[in-house]
């Protein structure tokens, strides 16, 4: 697979396009056999509520998912990440739409390193102080 991006036209500050999705409960159960991370809180309400939640959550490495999908759409290829790191600040619940967003922090070479950021419609943070480091 060829990069999308042509390495001597990255700039720091250059935007990568930003990746939405709406989050279902049917994504959380098929993420959820995907993974192997069957914890009632992704799928059950009763469980969730009985623990504190507002409801069913997604997934955080679901939500990495979606930002990762972001980088390497720009990318054009998932094998050109080297590190994938992100903080998870706040909870998603289904029906919610979660967007990425991301720009080119350095470029050193081949080295790329993107950082990145993923939030709810309403704004906050779900995660934070994402960082991808690509190699081209």
């Amino acid at each position: 697979m060829s990069p999308r991006v042509n390495l001597a036209e990255v700039r720091p500050g250059d935007s990568l396009p930003e990746v939405a999705e709406t989050i279902e409960r049917m994504d959380l159960v098929r993420y959820a056999g995907a993974s192997g991370d069957f914890n009632p809180i992704h799928w059950n309400d009763e469980v969730a509520k009985a623990v504190g939640l507002p409801g069913v959550i997604a997934h955080g490495m679901y939500s990495m998912g979606v930002a990762a999908r972001m980088v390497t759409g720009w990318v054009g290829d998932p094998a050109a990440i080297r590190r994938l790191k992100v903080r998870f600040s706040a909870m998603i619940e289904p029906g919610q739409t979660l967007t990425a967003k991301g720009e080119v922090a350095e470029v050193d070479g081949g080295r790329v390193l993107v950082r990145f950021h993923a939030e709810d419609e309403k704004g906050e943070k779900v995660l934070s102080k994402g960082e991808a480091e690509l190699e081209l």
